[in-house]
């Protein structure tokens, strides 16, 4: 089992979210994640990878890993703002360290 971890920005940004279904969708996708079950995954960079939920305007939920067994989601978005998201995604892991 992997311990999910989740940022202040992340948990915004989840809870913010309007559509009920695409809350569900990706709720569903990060319990699948902490069974171990990645599915689809893109690293982009500087350790930090982004978990793509093909539904609506194609969410993305941006995550580091420390270790095996620890994932921290730190922040989400959708395609459109895909480039400012992996670039907080990444400056957000960095102040982790």
């Amino acid at each position: 089992m992997i311990e999910i971890r989740r940022t202040e920005a992340f948990t915004n940004w989840f809870d913010g979210l309007r559509d009920d279904r695409a809350r569900d969708r990706i709720a569903a996708r990060i319990a699948r994640v902490a069974s171990g079950l990645l599915g689809d995954v893109k690293p982009v960079g500087e350790g930090v990878s982004e978990l793509r939920i093909d539904y609506g305007p194609g969410y993305r939920v941006y995550f580091t890993q420390r270790g095996r067994t620890i994932i921290i989601l730190l922040c989400g978005g959708d395609k459109q703002t895909q480039s400012k998201d992996i670039k907080t995604a990444k400056k957000m892991a960095s102040e982790l360290e």
